[in-house]
């Protein structure tokens, strides 16, 4: 009796401790099993893909252009590593767990903080920065009148003082464990608000600024560049020591993460890298500048201030106004008086003569070049849906006779025809063909017309648009 007594006084301690203790989200694994999927594979199939969020620091787009810390650290590391470089967005940290252990990513470039927890699921690179957790609050009403002892007293700075306090933050992350682990070491209850994971850190951070919440955590470098946007936040009580943020990989890719390493030691003893973390949390007159402007994914939703020209001209062709979008960006940088060296002009870089064909008088006026840039478009477009029915792949013939002019791109046909290459398909066919017209004995061939081509340099104009409007397309609704 006294046996059982024991075991049923046990059970309901049990009982007892799982439903009164909170489950931390991140300890309950709901993830795929890694795939096998290495470096060896990553460099054969030509491409890293990284998984990302959107946010002021890691990755966004400012007038037309991809720009951020994690985003341009992993184009050079992509470099080093001869690939290309792809992007997926996911605000939700479980989610990137998933994707990269179902291999729908290769790394996880997040503003990622390593805890033991997590390293159960994935093997963390050599860390990147380090970077204390901050409470976010709101500074009282005329601050800036008082004195920092006044004003302290409107605030909290003492962690103690958080028990019975509701702390709005995003569900999954590393700042609800760090709250519970420091309510054990206070001795009271800090009542945590678990956000949605669709909600980035920033979104929180506005929250507060706005007053619909009263505080929550952010990484102590993210808090300060957003303290540095907006003065009346707060950012200068730490609950934490300092944490090692770095990217994650999957445990079984062991060459991935070795070359990652020996890479980041490299980059990380060079100036380089503190020349691309200034350029993202050192607070600068550009970075406000980003923070607040139309033209930026973190606070707007334009892409230039032709937006409006670019959609009703792109209506008449039937492209994503975004993919004129990205070409604008490749041939001028949204500059409307530019021109070029062989004399083309303006935005869509229109020589004279295609200009006035399709109806452009003053090719430095953006309505006039933008609506006979995608009057080309569409001229061109019409001729390849002769012979291209899928309109995904056309898109690619239609982009390279765009800057090399249609003859070239006939004569890439006329030469995969030639050597036995299927002429209806752009990558691996028509594209290999159009970089043979760089050596003579293929430009001087009976079926070429055109003579010499750049090819090299037309296929990879046409990547790059095509990358680009797949950006646009993830940040820009």
């Amino acid at each position: 009796m006294r046996t059982s007594f024991y075991f049923f006084s046990a059970v309901l301690l049990l009982l007892s401790c799982t439903t009164t203790d909170h489950v931390n989200v991140e300890e309950t694994d709901t993830s795929s099993p890694p795939i096998l999927f290495d470096l060896d594979q990553i460099k054969e199939r030509g491409r890293l893909t990284a998984i990302v969020d959107n946010s002021s620091t890691s990755y966004f787009i400012y007038r037309g252009q991809p720009m951020g810390y994690e985003y341009e650290l992993l184009q050079r590391f992509c470099e080093k590593i001869g690939v290309e470089l792809e992007i997926k967005i996911t605000t939700s940290i479980n989610e990137a767990f998933d994707m990269l252990n179902k291999g729908e990513g290769d790394i996880i470039a997040f503003f990622l903080t390593v805890t033991n927890e997590r390293k159960k699921k994935v093997a963390f690179s050599h860390y990147l920065f380090t970077s204390r957790q901050v409470l976010v609050q709101k500074k009282p009403s005329g601050w800036q009148k008082m004195y920092t002892a006044q004003r302290d007293k409107h605030l909290i700075r003492d962690q103690v003082e958080l028990i019975e306090k509701k702390v709005n933050v995003r569900k999954s992350s590393a700042f609800v464990q760090r709250l519970r682990h420091l309510s054990e070491e206070i001795g009271g209850d800090i009542i945590i608000v678990e956000e949605s994971e669709e909600l980035e850190t920033e979104d929180l951070i506005r929250k507060v600024l706005n007053e619909e919440i009263a505080l929550t955590v952010a990484d102590e470098a993210i808090a300060l560049v957003n303290a540095a946007f907006y003065p009346d936040l707060d950012v200068e009580t730490p609950i934490s020591f300092p944490q090692q943020i770095a990217w994650a990989m999957r445990k079984n890719a062991p060459a991935l993460l070795y070359a990652t390493n020996t890479w980041l030691d490299e980059i990380k003893s060079s100036s380089l890298h503190s020349i691309i973390y200034n350029r993202y949390f050192k607070v600068s007159r550009n970075m406000l500048e980003r923070a607040q402007s139309d033209f930026s994914s973190i606070s707007g939703n334009r892409i230039s201030e032709y937006d409006e020209i670019i959609r009703q001209a792109s209506d008449s062709l039937g492209w994503d106004w975004k993919m004129v979008a990205s070409i604008i960006y490749q041939e001028s940088r949204f500059q409307p008086k530019v021109q070029s060296w062989a004399g083309a002009r303006g935005l869509m870089q229109l020589m004279p003569a295609t200009g006035q064909r399709f109806g452009a008088s003053n090719l430095q006026d953006p309505h006039q070049n933008i609506l006979a840039g995608t009057r080309y478009l569409q001229y061109l477009d019409k001729y390849w849906k002769k012979h291209i029915t899928d309109s995904t792949e056309r898109t690619r013939f239609v982009l390279a006779s765009y800057n090399a002019g249609l003859g070239h791109v006939q004569d890439a046909v006329a030469l995969a025809n030639a050597f036995e290459m299927n002429p209806n398909l752009w990558g691996n066919h028509v594209s290999e063909a159009l970089k043979m017209k760089a050596k003579p004995r293929h430009f001087r061939h009976e079926v070429v017309k055109y003579g010499y081509c750049r090819g090299e340099a037309i296929t990879a104009y046409v990547d790059e648009v095509i990358k680009r409007y797949e950006q646009y397309c993830q940040l820009i609704e």
